[in-house]
Parts: C-alpha cells; sequence; structure tokens
C-alpha cells in the first residue's frame, strides 16, 4: 500500500484530516516517484544481467550446490534457482515502486523461511543468494539509486536471517 492510501485511511480511520507532516510525506513520495520509476526500470531492464551476475557470484561462493546432490544440481534446479532470483528482484522493485516495504512482505516474504526449510534449501545459502542480487543490481544503479533500492534488499536479507 502506498504512502498516500496508508494516509488517507489512516485519517479516515480516526475521521480527521491528514496533518501536515503526513501531507509533507506524500508531498516528498510524489516528488522523489520519477527517481523510484527510474530505479524499477532500470533493475527490470537489467534482470538477465543481474540474475546471471548474481548466480555466478553465488556458484563461486558455493559450489557444493552445484555438485551431485546440490540443491541446484541439474539443468532443471539451476533454473528454479536463478527463477527465483528474479522473483525476489521483482520484489525489490515493487518496494521501490511504493516506496514502502509493506509489498515486499506482503508478496513473498511470508513464510519464506520455513518454505526453503521444508524444500530443505539452505537458508544461509538463499541469503547469500540476495547478498549477490543486491551487488549485481547496485553495481548497475548510479550511487545515489544505488543507496535508494539497498534497503529493500537488506529487508528480504534481514527477514530470511
Amino acid at each position: 500500500m502506498s504512502i498516500v492510501s496508508q494516509v488517507i485511511l489512516k485519517a479516515d480511520d480516526e475521521l480527521r484530516y491528514p496533518s501536515s507532516g503526513e501531507l509533507e510525506g506524500i508531498k516528498n513520495f510524489l516528488t522523489t516517484g520519477e527517481k523510484r520509476v527510474r530505479i524499477a526500470e532500470a533493475l527490470a531492464n537489467s534482470e538477465k544481467k543481474i540474475v546471471d551476475q548474481a548466480g555466478k557470484e553465488l556458484f563461486k561462493l558455493h559450489p557444493e550446490y552445484r555438485s551431485q546432490g546440490g540443491n541446484a544440481f541439474g539443468q532443471k534446479q539451476y533454473n528454479q534457482c536463478l527463477r527465483d532470483f528474479g522473483w525476489y528482484l521483482r520484489l525489490v522493485t515493487y518496494g521501490v515502486m511504493a516506496g514502502d516495504k509493506d509489498p515486499i512482505e506482503k508478496s513473498g516474504l511470508i513464510g519464506v523461511r520455513e518454505m526453503y526449510n521444508s524444500l530443505e534449501v539452505p537458508v544461509p545459502g538463499m541469503i547469500d543468494a540476495i547478498r549477490c542480487l543486491k551487488k549485481a543490481s547496485l553495481d548497475l544503479l548510479g550511487k545515489e539509486d544505488a543507496q535508494e533500492a539497498s534497503p529493500y534488499f537488506d529487508y528480504i536479507i534481514q527477514s530470511m536471517a
């Protein structure tokens, strides 16, 4: 939910007008909209490059995942792993566009540890995967855009830890 929706719902629940602080938050949200869209667009347009780079880095850190018996052994498992990278990158773009971590939580982090544990996917490896995804993504963005996007990767990492 965007900050605009949050402010409206909160004010309506409390039967009041939005406060000056809330209106200032909306103003900031609107003035940073072009930047947030630019970042999301850059990440989406570079998904393949980002995912490929993150995969290379992860499998340098954990070559055992690609070895027989590893979670990314075989083409099908490897492709599923890279598919998950793309999914997490998409979650980051949702957060960036909304200017809030809420879409990440609602769209994909509820029960993620339990899911990976039940599939016998090592959660520390998934955390490393998100770190690799973050590095590959931020390397493609300018400094200011990287600072804007970074907390959304960190939120996913913290949620998995």
